[in-house]
């Protein structure tokens, strides 16, 4: 922790040493308008703006075990909220959802590891796509995490914000990506929906 507070006490100061860098945080002061809402997990080895070479204002974030978009209820969530303001507010048009290999949330769902002790963790992995338990393998938690992905996509565009702007509704549109991300490699891929497969970026 001490070396990530020593970056935080002198960062002003990389800002403060480029008048570039000085002019470009002023006008993220004046507002944002990022290129797309990214969902994707909590997992600390996927840095989203890294993967991507984002600027900051680029990437509106939703981070969240297993990549998880939560349905929508009566008393919305946090996850809700953040989809509705990215969309409605800030017009963000893509919305990426991405998996990664190596997740504990789909680890979890398989039996890989233990959750006595996170009872809400328990709940939340609800929103997941039911994992083929018979499956064994690399490349079957590999299609686990896919499958994953798309059943987010899905509870994605059941959202009135997201209804909205489907190609059939009278808003301009808005482009649904799901990709998968090798943590190992960092290769990316993207679901081609004529492939019916994950294909690389």
């Amino acid at each position: 922790m001490q070396s990530l507070i020593d970056h935080a006490r002198v960062f002003h100061r990389w800002i403060a040493s480029r008048s570039e860098r000085r002019e470009e945080f002023a006008r993220l002061a004046a507002g944002q308008q990022p290129q797309a809402l990214f969902i994707t997990c909590s997992d600390s080895r996927v840095v989203p703006a890294l993967i991507m070479s984002a600027r900051p204002g680029e990437l509106f974030e939703l981070r969240t075990a297993g990549n998880m978009v939560p349905p929508l209820s009566e008393h919305p969530s946090g996850e809700a909220a953040t989809i509705e303001y990215a969309i409605e507010v800030l017009g963000v048009m893509d919305v990426v959802v991405c998996g990664h290999s190596h997740c504990g949330a789909i680890a979890a769902l398989t039996g890989g590891v233990d959750l006595t002790a996170t009872p809400a963790l328990v709940n939340w992995l609800a929103h997941a796509a039911p994992p083929d338990i018979t499956a064994t393998g690399a490349s079957a938690f590999t299609r686990a995490v896919q499958h994953n992905v798309l059943v987010q996509l899905e509870r994605l565009a059941t959202y009135p914000c997201v209804q909205r702007r489907m190609p059939a509704g009278p808003a301009s549109h808005i482009r649904l990506h799901g990709w998968y991300y090798e943590v190992d490699s960092g290769a990316v891929f993207a679901h081609q929906p004529e492939a019916r497969a994950f294909l690389p970026l």
